[in-house]
């Protein structure tokens, strides 16, 4: 695999993102590879908790495809600002940043691939800035609206800790125990995938009134996957989350109410420019079955699922990840 690229720092605007008060202005750390002549770029956009360097595979190698390829750390990850506000960390803001960053590297449209959270930052683009995307693909993460926190609880309880989305609601409660535990979080969570049956017989299901919360009680945690990571990238990321501490990607759960009552259409408005979705069949977080609809509200869509992957997919199976969005993007924007 070729050297990640180091990153460069660019001072955004905020042209396209909501006024928030007491908050400077943001400085991205954006790593690159390729020039992609007569192409769009791909922008490529990480989930929680990862950084740009959970695209480490891709990069490369659309660069080598004949694309330009870029990954941010986004807002708050890694050495991308970290505002202290929540609301700053709205599905506006994380959008906003990204056309301010078209903006600061001089690029009409680009391809925005996002998996995890950065799924549905993807998604959100071609609905909040259409003018600049030339397409979609998401990566684990269909185009669908976020559920609410009443949803979730109707789903798994009024307890917080049973679901780790309604756990990161309290400000400092799910910090407090993972900012010491950044090694650990990595160690335990970054496998590969497993099959459900066997996950069904260690009690860690996804289902309505089960728990899901791997967050907490990591120590406890089974060793179901192989682990993913060489020392060398697990130290890569435990490093990081010590120095930044999760705080900043745990504000992006903190406005999901407010994201679905400022854009109600993001998820559900159709979409007509080109799609790419990529499931992961063992994928506990966001099973293929979450896209099975994507058909109706997407026009140009395409899928595929890679069998037997975890939800770190483009980490277990770069190469696989990597053929089809290649082979998509080559066949829909030639150059």
């Amino acid at each position: 695999m070729a050297a990640f690229p180091l990153p460069v720092l660019h001072t955004l605007s905020g042209d396209h993102t909501p006024d928030t008060p007491e908050t400077e202005p943001i400085r991205m750390a954006v790593h690159e590879a390729g020039n992609g002549a007569g192409r769009p770029p791909v922008v490529l956009c990480h989930g929680f908790p990862e950084l740009a360097y959970s695209w480490r595979h891709q990069l490369p190698a659309l660069a080598d495809a004949g694309f330009r390829a870029i990954a941010p750390d986004q807002r708050g990850y890694g050495g991308t600002s970290r505002p202290a506000p929540i609301e700053a960390y709205s599905l506006g803001h994380l959008c906003g940043d990204l056309a301010d960053l078209l903006d600061a590297l001089e690029i009409e449209r680009a391809v925005f691939v996002g998996h995890d959270w950065g799924g549905f930052v993807a998604w959100a683009m071609p609905v909040l800035f259409p003018e600049r995307c030339a397409g979609v693909v998401g990566v684990c993460t269909p185009y669908t609206p976020f559920p609410s926190t009443d949803f979730l609880r109707q789903m798994f309880g009024d307890d917080p800790e049973q679901m780790y989305m309604l756990w990161f609601q309290e400000p400092g409660v799910a910090e407090s125990y993972l900012d010491p535990r950044a090694r650990l979080v990595f160690e335990k969570l970054t496998v590969g995938g497993v099959d459900p049956a066997k996950l069904a017989a260690a009690g860690t299901e996804r289902k309505a009134g089960s728990t899901f919360n791997p967050f907490l009680g990591l120590e406890d945690l089974p060793e179901l996957g192989e682990p993913l990571l060489s020392e060398e990238e697990l130290e890569v990321y435990a490093s990081t989350f010590r120095r930044t501490g999760f705080r900043g990607g745990i504000n992006w759960y903190r406005n999901i109410d407010r994201n679905l009552a400022e854009h109600p259409e993001v998820g559900s408005r159709p979409l007509d420019l080109p799609t790419l979705m990529i499931c992961a069949e063992w994928d506990p977080a966001l099973p293929p079955a979450l896209a099975a609809t994507m058909g109706e509200r997407c026009g140009d869509l395409e899928m595929h699922t890679i069998a037997k992957a975890g939800h770190w997919v483009q980490q277990e199976y770069p190469e696989e990840v990597n053929d089809l969005l290649i082979d998509w993007l080559s066949r829909r924007f030639a150059g």
